[in-house]
């Protein structure tokens, strides 16, 4: 399961970003979690609570706050800005697009030019939105 390794990269990120900003103890971790990820919110949430009391104790006062990141797109022809759940997609191109990202240019197309050929800039990936926690002094 990915979840699990990929709670264990946010915490250690976490705590390496902490430790550089002098912020103990941690009290707040938000994790963005991307749309076209595909990752199970419950079993990362379980992965990362138990990852803090078996491995990562010193980030047990910590709240991870999990958000979504929506999908969105650029379209390198005519530059239309579009989001995933304004096009109209079935059920398996949806899940397909979810297990492989890169599918997305398979089954989408600009909805103004109809053009294959667009950019994700959003809902790709787990990304660290912000760390708050004590500054040492």
């Amino acid at each position: 399961m990915h979840e699990w390794a990929l709670a264990e990269s946010v915490i250690k990120t976490a705590q390496e970003h902490a430790a550089r900003a002098k912020l103990r103890p941690v009290s707040e971790v938000a994790v963005l979690l991307g749309e076209l990820q595909s990752i199970d919110k419950e079993i990362f949430s379980f992965a990362l609570a138990e990852l803090v009391k078996s491995s990562f104790k010193s980030m047990s006062g910590c709240r991870f706050r999990l958000l979504a990141q929506p999908a969105s797109f650029k379209c390198k022809a005519c530059s239309k800005e579009f989001t995933l759940k304004a096009l109209k997609k079935t059920e398996a191109e949806a899940e397909n697009i979810h297990f492989i990202p890169e599918m997305a240019h398979a089954f989408l197309k600009c909805p103004k030019c109809k053009s294959p050929d667009f950019d994700i800039t959003a809902g790709r990936g787990v990304s660290i939105k912000h760390i708050k926690g004590a500054a040492d002094e």
